[in-house]
């Protein structure tokens, strides 16, 4: 492999471009591509974190306080339950909710809207109890 393709394959896994088509467009083997950018730290995951970056807050989104991010799993954005709670109820609007579903109640017959949930049955927990244990319906 030349120095000219060293420099093609940098600069196609930088762009985002994957082992098949770097291959294609070098004429080398797929194989000796992910041995390359395996060995030049290159990889998949590589390729893609340098072109999309998260934006890690330093603040609380509701309070303004200043977070301590973790190293592991999401980046936070409240300082506590109580903020998020909070920041939800004040910007429930702002949200594009789309999992909304109509659906009735097998309990008390009515109709009602279950989000992120089309396999609900009853519109309450009330309407379970009463229909498990064959109690009136309220």
């Amino acid at each position: 492999m030349t120095d000219i393709q060293k420099e093609k394959i940098h600069k196609m896994r930088k762009e985002g471009q994957s082992y098949s088509k770097i291959a294609l467009a070098l004429g080398i083997s797929e194989n000796t591509i992910k041995s390359y950018c395996r060995r030049n730290n290159l990889g998949a995951n590589k390729a893609k974190e340098q072109n999309t970056e998260k934006k890690i807050n330093t603040s609380c989104r509701h309070c303004g306080k200043p977070l301590i991010q973790g190293t592991k799993g999401q980046p936070k954005k409240f300082c506590s339950e109580e903020c998020r709670r909070a920041w939800w109820k004040m910007n429930q609007g702002k949200s594009n909710r789309k999992a909304f579903y109509k659906l009735k109640c097998v309990g008390c017959g009515k109709k009602f809207e279950s989000y992120g949930n089309k396999k609900r049955k009853f519109c309450s927990h009330t309407c379970y109890i009463n229909y498990r244990f064959k109690k009136e319906s309220v």
